[in-house]
């Protein structure tokens, strides 16, 4: 027993991010070629966010000197 759990539960756990991993990846690559416009469209979208929300971190400790 390890951490409370059977030995096999521990490689169930793995396999199942594995092929959740897997999938995730198989979908977004269906994703891309067959809407690309889309694809990038969310991209952009995505990065947009991420780039607003380091702007207001930067912000809020530039406020705290």
């Amino acid at each position: 027993m390890v951490l409370g759990r059977p030995y096999g539960q521990i490689g169930v756990v793995v396999n199942i991010r594995k092929i959740v991993g897997l999938v995730a990846i198989a979908l977004l690559l269906f994703f891309v070629f067959t809407q690309p416009d889309s694809a990038a469209g969310s991209l952009q979208s995505i990065g947009t966010t991420l780039r607003d929300g380091a702007e207001s971190v930067i912000r809020f400790f530039t406020q705290l000197v």
